[in-house]
Order: C-alpha cells, then sequence, then structure tokens
C-alpha cells in the first residue's frame, strides 16, 4: 500500500502553502492600504485645488470687497472650530450687547504676535450669537501684501482699515470689528501683556459718531500668552518688511515647530455699547469728542482686562 507524500516543512515548522497564503494575504492588505491612501490624498488635493480656486476668484462673493459668506461657513470657519473649542477653549461672554440686525463697532484690545486673536472674535460671534452675525475685520495693509493670504483674508471679510471702508461697512449695516492698537498692540513685548496700547486717533470713535451706531468694547484674555514675545530682530524685519521680527522661547529656535501657539484658555467678554446717536451731526469734527469717546472705550476694556486677571488662577485651566 503506498505511503501518502509528505510535504516539505519549511523552517518554522508551518505549512508552506499557509505562510504563501498568509503572504499572499499581508500583499494583498498593504495594497489596499497603499491604494486607499493613495485615494485619500487624491481627495484631499483636490480639496484643496479647489479651495484655492474659490480663494483666488469672486466666485461666491457678495461685495466688492471679496467677501464669501458660503465658503467662510463651509470651509474656513470650520478650520478654525477645534483651535477655538478644543485648543484655546474659549469661554465667551456678554454676546446680548451686540445688537442682533444694524450697524455697530466691536472694539477690541489686540494681542498674540500672530493676530489668532482677530479669527477667535469672528468666530465667537458668528457661531455664539443668537444672530450668528458675521463680523467684518479692519485689517491692516500687510495682511493684503501677499497672495494666498490676501485672498484668505478678503474671502472671511476683512476689509483694509480706512475710514472710508468703515463708513462703506457700518453704513450697509454690517457688523464691523477694529483693534486699535494695530501692531503695537500684536507685537509688543510680553512684559507689557495685558497694558493697552495707543488707540490711534480715534478714528473708530468718529467713524461710529458720522454713522451713529453703537461702539462695543470688547476684552480677550489668553492672546497675549500663545507666542510670549521675548524680544525681536529688527534687521531681520527691515529685511522681510514686516512691522517686527519676533523672537519668543521657541521661535525661531524651533523652526516651523515654535510656530505652534500655547495653550492658554481663552476668555472674550462684551460689554455694554457706548452710545453714538445723540451727540450732534458735527460730532465726529471736534476733536475732544472724539477723544473723549475713544478713551472712554480703551478704559472700559483696560478695567475688563484688570478684572479678568484678577479671577484668573492659572493661564491653561
Amino acid at each position: 500500500m503506498p505511503q501518502d507524500e509528505e510535504l516539505p516543512v519549511s523552517p518554522s515548522g508551518r505549512d508552506p502553502r499557509a505562510e504563501r497564503e498568509t503572504r499572499g494575504n499581508n500583499a494583498s492588505g498593504a495594497g489596499e492600504q497603499a491604494s486607499l491612501l493613495a485615494d485619500v490624498f487624491k481627495e484631499l488635493l483636490a480639496h484643496g485645488m479647489e479651495l484655492y480656486g474659490r480663494l483666488s476668484s469672486d466666485e461666491g462673493a457678495v461685495d466688492d470687497f471679496g467677501f464669501d459668506p458660503a465658503l467662510v461657513d463651509e470651509a474656513l470657519l470650520p478650520a478654525l472650530r477645534p483651535l477655538y473649542e478644543k485648543y484655546f477653549r474659549v469661554e465667551v461672554s456678554g454676546l446680548e450687547h451686540i445688537p442682533a440686525d444694524g450697524a455697530a463697532l466691536v472694539v477690541a484690545n489686540h494681542s498674540g504676535t500672530l493676530p489668532l486673536d482677530a479669527l477667535m472674535l469672528q468666530l465667537a460671534i458668528r457661531d455664539h450669537h443668537t444672530a450668528h452675525r458675521n463680523l467684518r475685520l479692519l485689517a491692516a495693509d500687510l495682511a493684503f501684501s501677499y497672495p494666498v493670504v490676501r485672498d484668505l483674508v478678503r474671502k472671511l471679510g476683512h476689509v483694509r482699515a480706512c475710514p472710508e471702508n468703515a463708513m462703506r461697512l457700518l453704513g450697509t449695516g454690517a457688523l464691523v470689528g477694529v483693534m486699535p492698537e494695530g501692531y503695537r498692540g500684536l507685537g509688543k513685548p510680553f512684559e507689557d501683556r495685558y497694558r493697552l496700547q495707543r488707540f490711534g486717533r480715534g478714528g473708530f470713535a468718529a467713524a461710529a459718531l458720522r454713522t451713529g451706531c453703537p461702539m462695543v468694547p470688547c476684552s480677550i484674555v489668553g492672546a497675549e500668552e500663545i507666542y510670549p514675545m521675548i524680544g525681536e530682530s529688527r534687521t531681520l524685519a527691515r529685511l522681510l518688511r514686516l512691522p517686527y521680527f519676533p523672537i519668543t522661547p521657541t521661535f525661531p529656535l524651533l523652526g516651523a515647530l515654535g510656530l505652534v501657539p500655547m495653550p492658554t484658555k481663552w476668555t472674550i467678554r462684551f460689554h455694554a455699547p457706548v452710545g453714538t446717536d445723540t451727540f450732534p451731526a458735527d460730532a465726529a469734527d471736534d476733536a475732544r469728542v472724539v477723544e473723549k469717546l475713544a478713551g472712554e472705550v480703551k478704559d472700559t476694556i483696560q478695567h475688563a482686562l484688570n478684572e479678568t486677571l484678577e479671577r484668573r488662577d492659572s493661564l491653561f485651566f
């Protein structure tokens, strides 16, 4: 009676046919994963190209400033929401001081080395105000100097900061945001944190007077510490044509990693409006009235910053 043919035994002691099948399955699985990753990459690339095309065109714009509210809600604000909700864990209060419709001017302090506070302010109002209003921020000229940044800023609804643009927006009943400290606040040394810098010449108050709209003071705590600016390089600032080149504990020492902000906890508070509708028609031309109103708004914000800091137990909680 013939004996059964003996199959060769692999060095591992396993059935060679089972090993071949396992290797085949592994290769097949790896191939499927590579194909899936390639599909995901292609989809992300396609979405990226589509977004860039939308950013660099006038498609979706609702005014000649380039504001695209649909793109803001569909793509731009959702990209910022994890930063707002999970990273900075922003708490917002006083939104009832912002009118549900009609022109108003939100006046806030500015800080943080990079203008993340402006974006978080815009998101806070859009997400949490009962009327979900869009905030049209007045931005510095530098924001419109670089192609991709310029396109992004325009689509977000920000406009170049000047009296004419402020008046145009307020004249249409828009909610306008201004940070009068400008670069003086954004790029101030860490040792001067939460000390308000000069509010320009009070042009924002003159615009409010000319349109009769209320000014809503806003205090932001938490942004000062995201990039603690311990110094600056004036040479690099001149070479790069920047208002300042920041030096922080992590930048430029750690390169791109140094651009990761500190996960501080933020508080955004809106305060009782400062009315302008009771002033005479020519009040905006009176430097003393303009200075007084601008000073009142500034004092409100500084007092609120001091108050919030006194209550804060930690930078991160």
